[in-house]
């Protein structure tokens, strides 16, 4: 393949000539690192081999995409071409531009030792490895397969980085300048801290919302940082082959049960898309799950779902000035998505972006800003 020409458009959609990720991007052959992928439809992920096509190949590869490459337990590597499967999915190669954006934040300089964390195809500690070099980089991953495919296809393209198969919830493989994760994290682990050297960043988003933290080591052995005001968001960190599986039980409960109904003055709104409402719904209330749809008669409908038995439906029908809202469980989880929305109308925004980080030795993270505040 001749993908020196697509890598250069890439580059120069990502980063732009004579900053520190243009020459990484340009010279990373992103197609030798995911030959193999899933497409979502109807039915579930269809599983693409790249190699067969070779110009759907380079366009997707060296497209501002991301490429997801395991669904569940399944890699694509392991699925037969046009196999369909469905599960949420478990790893992927990150779209490029939030690579070098998280890389980035990480603010890399020639000497520092970086930390890697979620190794996936390998494409971060490729472009990594080209800025810092091989011996300054490296990659962890809990998945095995992972680690061991990345590894083949980082050495297929000179790229020596250390790969290691690790939780990153556990103790840490070293010590480290840079911690960059590109997976999301209920929380900082107090062993990013120990693993941290003085004076060391690190980079990292919190699982279910869209923010990006980064935060610098102090000399007591906490952090202090901010809430970056770039978006991201990453699959969350597991520790074993799969996610739990969905809340499916509770939905169908949500979804036929009247529970107590109410009004709210908003329309349905599709929380994850409302990258704000969705991060602040998030701190107040971890671990909720989101579902949106469209009734018979062309309604917009909302679902809200938590392990803790809460549920919420709510329907705004055409023409309507409010919305029906049923809920049912130990709490009201629409009326925690309403107040966050007011608050929103009332001062004009959330607190979350640009807010303060700071972080004890043990990994307890606060937000705040102003008069508000949260500890995660």
């Amino acid at each position: 393949m001749d993908w020196k020409p697509y890598a250069a458009d890439l580059a120069t959609d990502t980063a732009h000539p004579g900053s520190d990720w243009w020459a990484p991007v340009r010279e990373t052959p992103r197609h030798m690192l995911v030959e193999r992928w899933f497409t979502p439809g109807r039915d579930g992920w269809t599983a693409v081999d790249g190699p067969s096509d070779e110009k759907a190949w380079a366009t997707a590869a060296y497209s501002d995409t991301t490429l997801v490459t395991r669904i569940g337990p399944v890699h694509a590597d392991q699925a037969e071409t046009g196999q369909t499967v469905t599960g949420h999915p478990t790893s992927s190669s990150t779209l490029p531009s939030l690579v070098v954006t998280m890389l980035r934040h990480g603010r890399l300089a020639p000497g520092v030792r970086l930390l890697d964390v979620a190794t996936g195809s390998g494409y971060s500690a490729a472009l990594a490895c080209h800025r810092l070099g091989d011996d300054l980089v490296t990659t962890l991953d809990v998945d095995p397969y992972l680690t061991a495919a990345a590894a083949e296809r980082l050495d297929r393209i000179g790229r020596h980085p250390r790969v290691v198969t690790a939780d990153a919830n556990s103790e840490l493989p070293g010590t480290f300048d840079r911690i960059v994760s590109m997976v999301s994290m209920p929380r900082i682990p107090a062993q990013w801290l120990t693993a941290l050297a003085p004076g060391g960043r690190m980079v990292t988003t919190i699982t279910g919302t869209g923010l990006i933290i980064t935060a610098d080591k102090d000399d007591d052995g906490g952090a202090t940082g901010r809430v970056e005001w770039d978006r991201a968001s990453f699959m969350a960190t597991r520790a074993g082959e799969d996610y739990p599986p969905g809340l499916n039980d509770l939905f169908a409960t949500a979804a036929n049960d009247d529970g107590e109904v109410t009004t709210s003055p908003f329309p349905v709104l599709d929380v994850m898309q409302a990258w704000e409402v969705w991060s602040m719904l998030t701190l107040m209330s971890p671990g909720i799950e989101h579902r949106t749809g469209t009734a018979d008669d062309g309604s917009h409908m909302t679902w809200m779902l938590h392990p803790d038995g809460s549920w919420a439906r709510a329907c705004t029908q055409a023409g309507e000035d409010t919305t029906t809202v049923h809920q049912g469980g130990p709490r009201r989880l629409y009326n925690l998505l309403d107040e966050v929305r007011w608050r929103w109308l009332e001062y004009g925004e959330l607190p979350v972006y640009g807010a303060r980080v700071t972080i004890t030795p043990d990994g307890e993270t606060t937000l705040s800003r102003g008069a508000w505040s949260l500890t995660l």
